[in-house]
């Protein structure tokens, strides 16, 4: 049985797959951009025109972005009988719904999503190996 814990972030996914005896551990970085959205900002003027941040352009991006990042993160894990997701944001719910939503029988084996802080690759590995004590 193929069992995999997947910690995940913005930035990158770590995976651990356990599948008898041996374990692997890989990194997976996200082509994802840090968007740093500037406030507007005003004319020489008094009261003049203002320059309008467009949110929806950035938020739409990165929206695209991360299903780039979630495709090239379900071809690795394809193969596993049981996946648990570990993370310390939103993204890591928005991995489950991706799976949901596209790979219904991906998403049928997951087994647990978890809040997880940072941790070192030893730590991760622990982790997983606990989960599926």
């Amino acid at each position: 049985m193929r069992k995999v814990g997947i910690w995940i972030d913005k930035e990158k996914a770590y995976i651990v797959t356990l599948y008898k005896e041996s374990e692997k551990f890989s990194t997976l970085k996200s082509e994802l951009e840090s968007f740093n959205v500037k406030g507007g900002s005003r004319s020489k003027t008094r009261w003049g025109p203002q320059d309008v941040v467009q949110d929806s352009r950035y938020l739409e991006r990165e929206k695209h972005q991360l299903r780039a990042f979630f495709k090239n993160l379900v071809a690795i894990i394809n193969k596993a009988d049981v996946i648990s997701v570990f993370g310390p944001g939103e993204v890591k719910n928005k991995f489950r719904k991706e799976l949901t939503d596209q790979y219904p029988l991906l998403a049928a084996k997951i087994n647990t999503v978890q809040v997880a802080d940072s941790m070192t690759d030893n730590q991760l590995i622990a982790l997983v190996k606990d989960h599926y004590k």
